[in-house]
């Protein structure tokens, strides 16, 4: 008969376990698992194995083994967690991208949701055509790779995955069950973020880059203080500015030379553009020849009848 451990074996085994897994995993979702059932967790570790590691547990419990571990270690980054762990939580380590962290369609399990296969460009090659033929989902190639055609309902909820199912959604890279869990903050190497953070898209970086450079600029322009993205537009208008007073006094240097001289010619300007419009009339007389030259040639009175009817 199995002798059952003693609670302070249960905390010691517990404390090991949650500082092995702060060892090896610098990425930790902190999720909420309110109305989250023993059956629907065990489904939720089965979805992530060999992805993620789901550990569930008291809230006081967890704390300690987080200082324990960081008194230990002399790693405080983790002390970050400890105001995350309030209500009914738990902790989801993972390695991969904090993007996928789902569970993906593993062959057996019930599907909680319905699954949509969305239209679009799968990027495999055409050679992989058999798995979108076994489940009946209309393709076309397009540049090499296949493309899905229309929205396809892959996977009804309360069905089981099927082993064709879950290898069509493995090789998309779709993940679709979150079995409700619901991800509160995200911490990664020390620091700790929105789950909205992980919706962001590199385009939508470069876009707010992109506007904050734009700011930058202004206020540099605004107050002349000179910084790295306001100074190709300050050389700018100084050129614009020593131009103008080049322009309206004798004062000259090279770069000045040339426009001040189409200022007091300004049949130059005609000049320099003569080549352009004459380049542009050369391309039009050729493209009209061209027509001329396929234009069908009118076909030749036969000398035999000399425009008369054989019964006139």
């Amino acid at each position: 008969m199995a002798v059952k451990p003693t609670k302070a074996e249960k905390k010691v085994a517990y404390d090991a376990k949650l500082c092995q897994l702060l060892d090896e995993y610098t990425q930790i979702l902190i999720a909420a698992a309110d109305n989250v059932g023993s059956n629907q967790l065990q489904n939720i570790r089965k979805g992530l194995r060999g992805d993620s590691i789901v550990l569930m547990g008291k809230n006081t419990m967890m704390k300690r083994s987080i200082r324990m571990h960081a008194e230990k270690t002399g790693n405080q980054a983790f002390l970050n967690l400890i105001p995350l762990l309030q209500g009914n939580v738990g902790l989801i380590f993972t390695k991969g991208d904090l993007k996928e962290v789902g569970a993906p369609a593993r062959v057996g399990l019930v599907a909680p949701i319905d699954v949509v296969v969305p239209p679009g460009n799968t990027g495999l090659d055409p050679s992989q055509t058999s798995f979108f033929q076994v489940l009946n989902i209309p393709t076309k190639i397009n540049k090499g790779t296949v493309e899905i055609i229309t929205p396809v309902e892959l996977i009804r909820k309360g069905d089981k995955v099927g082993s064709s199912e879950a290898a069509l959604l493995a090789k998309l890279g779709i993940r679709p069950f979150s079995y409700g869990l619901i991800v509160l903050s995200v911490y990664d190497n020390g620091s700790v973020f929105s789950p909205e953070v992980l919706d962001l898209t590199e385009e939508d970086l470069i876009e707010k880059f992109a506007t904050g450079v734009s700011m930058v600029t202004a206020l540099s322009l605004a107050i002349s203080y000179p910084t790295l993205a306001a100074a190709p537009h300050m050389f700018i208008n100084a050129y614009k500015n020593v131009l103008s007073v080049a322009v309206a006094t004798e004062y000259s240097f090279p770069q000045a030379d040339k426009v001040k001289e189409y200022l007091a010619d300004p049949s130059k300007f005609a000049v320099a553009a003569a080549p352009v419009a004459a380049a542009a009339a050369g391309s039009t007389t050729a493209v009209a020849a061209a027509v001329e030259e396929k234009k069908p040639e009118p076909e030749e009175e036969s000398d035999d009848d000399m425009g008369f009817s054989l019964f006139d």
